[in-house]
């Protein structure tokens, strides 16, 4: 069982995440306190993931010392692309960062997904942050982000012309997390669409027909 701990400061906001990570037989929900740190909380209960609220805050200023050894930590913001740029991200302090509107089955796919040691970048936010420049001034992916083992099979059946709900059902991943690795795909290889995600995969040899 996942033990999640919900750091939120608004109670509105903090019951909303509590009935979603309640409500799972997968999960089990820790009992947060907004009188204490974040950090001593991390250390007193050891969780497995950190769903956190950060409302308006730095994520800097709310991890404080947090160790990026420790548990999976996702952050609901205003803006997650800007959260994207954030260099706690970089530094493999956020392994998940999902739109404040984020669906409740977004949520639980993020912290599946999280809790097995993945990246969970909501595809909104991969959007706006990678959002194609004109054709001839296109930038090109950086070549330092290479394709996971998992995310390679997922390219694979995304050049069979699989959808989520089939990719998922193959690899028994639920469909939203087999969302999150399309859209970590495309990402990394810098596609607009799953098409030319495919397309740049046989160019660089890492789909065979």
């Amino acid at each position: 069982m996942i033990t999640v701990l919900v750091a939120a400061r608004r109670a509105a906001v903090r019951a909303r995440l509590d009935a979603i990570v309640g409500g799972s037989r997968a999960l089990r929900l820790l009992a947060w306190s907004p009188t204490a740190s974040l950090d001593a909380q991390i250390r007193a209960f050891r969780p497995d993931v950190v769903l956190l609220d950060l409302e308006g805050e730095r994520i800097g200023s709310a991890l404080g010392g947090s160790d990026p050894a420790g548990p999976g930590l996702i952050v609901l913001t205003e803006d997650p692309a800007r959260a994207l740029g954030d260099d706690t991200v970089a530094d493999g302090l956020i392994r998940g960062v999902l739109p404040r509107e984020a669906t409740s089955g977004e949520i639980l796919a993020a912290i599946e997904a999280v809790a097995a040691g993945l990246v969970a970048l909501h595809p909104e936010a991969l959007a706006r942050r990678t959002r194609r420049p004109p054709a001839r001034t296109r930038a090109v992916s950086d070549p330092a982000q290479p394709l996971t083992a998992r995310e390679t099979e997922v390219l694979g059946m995304l050049a069979d012309g699989l959808g989520n709900k089939i990719i998922a059902a193959r690899l028994g991943i639920s469909a939203h997390t087999a969302k999150f690795h399309v859209a970590s795909i495309m990402a990394k290889l810098g596609a607009g669409s799953r098409t030319e995600a495919v397309a740049i995969g046989m160019r660089r040899g890492l789909v065979v027909i």
